[in-house]
């Protein structure tokens, strides 16, 4: 991994991982490792969900960004930060900015849910709004970084973001060593980046130490938003006409370019799930098993309980990737 956040062509390891669950310990929370044994009877495997909905900031994005922020050089902190967001990055980077005393501004989509927008500029962010696509709000983020003098904090595509996101899996690995499958859901691709980078890691140390522990690593995409799924069909980054589905934070048009490569080298599937599944598993945490998540937030576990993945007789790690549910959208999924 290369110095300055930005890409190279070398992809992150286990030990850029540990590196980063340093910088953010005591900071960013460890969040639990959930047992569902009502779930893993209906499923035959057994089944934890990561609830990274408890996270600071309401998800995952959380770890990235202050791992980020922890390590720009004094003269840009003064500068203050930038990025563009569909939202949970938005306030990630907000609360990062906030603790460290920065100033920061966020570029998000005109469509992005209230409770998205009212949080970041809770956390003192100036808030933009621009489009409806990641590449609408990029552009007029990278235009006000350049008028006026603040650092873009990349979403997704940035070795140091994937370390940071990836803290997430090992957390989860090494208080569940017996773990032999881990599904997380795919939007630009760092959070499954990172996962990727952690847990081969682990699997390579386990080879040479005390015999293999494979993992099977899946990444879930929405039908409707399945950037990575078809750039992977194709062999390379491919853009998106459009997108649709209800889980705002897996929407990106494009994966990123070393997210891609990250994914090609380390997944060994991205399956995709219906918007109707994702619904479905939204309510059942809620109301089966007492967790509120977001759309986005449930579509890994809407693959294994929708059959896109076969779990039986797995022991199984769920991502549940952010909890900042939009409070018209409870109420009409619960109506």
């Amino acid at each position: 991994m290369t110095d300055g956040g930005q890409a190279s062509d070398d992809l992150v390891g286990l030990e850029d991982v540990r590196s980063a669950a340093r910088a953010i310990a005591g900071v960013a929370v460890a969040t639990p490792l959930v047992e569902v044994p009502l779930l893993s009877e209906e499923l035959g495997a057994e089944v934890r969900l990561k609830a990274e909905s408890l996270q600071r900031s309401g998800s995952f994005k959380f770890r990235g960004a202050f791992h980020y922020i922890s390590r720009l050089p004094a003269e840009v902190r003064e500068r203050g930060v930038i990025t563009y967001s569909s939202g949970n990055h938005a306030q990630a980077v907000a609360l990062a900015a906030a603790l460290s005393g920065m100033r920061c501004v966020v570029v998000m989509p005109t469509t992005a849910p209230p409770v998205k927008r009212d949080g970041a500029a809770h956390l003192g962010a100036q808030v933009l709004l621009e489009g409806t696509t990641s590449l609408e709000r990029k552009a007029r983020a990278e235009a006000v970084a350049d008028a006026e003098g603040l650092h873009m904090v990349p979403p997704f595509d940035d070795p140091w973001i994937i370390a940071g996101q990836g803290t997430c899996a090992l957390e989860a690995a090494e208080a569940w060593p017996e773990m032999d499958t881990w599904l997380v859901c795919l939007g630009g691709g760092g959070f499954a980046s990172g996962s990727g980078a952690a847990l081969r890691g682990l699997e390579a140390l386990a080879e040479t130490a005390s015999g293999r522990r494979p993992f099977r690593i899946i990444g879930v995409e929405p039908e409707g938003a399945c950037a990575m799924r078809r750039s992977l069909d194709a062999g390379h980054p491919v853009t998106l006409d459009r997108t649709d589905t209800v889980a705002d934070g897996l929407a990106p048009v494009r994966p990123g370019d070393l997210t891609f490569r990250h994914v090609q080298a380390l997944f060994d599937d991205v399956v995709t799930v219906s918007d109707e599944a994702i619904r479905d598993t939204t309510r059942d945490l809620l109301l089966r098993h007492h967790l509120l998540v977001e759309f986005s937030g449930a579509a890994a576990l809407a693959a294994l309980r929708s059959g896109r993945v076969d779990g039986a007789g797995g022991r199984i790690g769920v991502t549940l990737s952010g909890g900042n549910m939009d409070r018209v959208l409870l109420r009409d999924l619960l109506a």
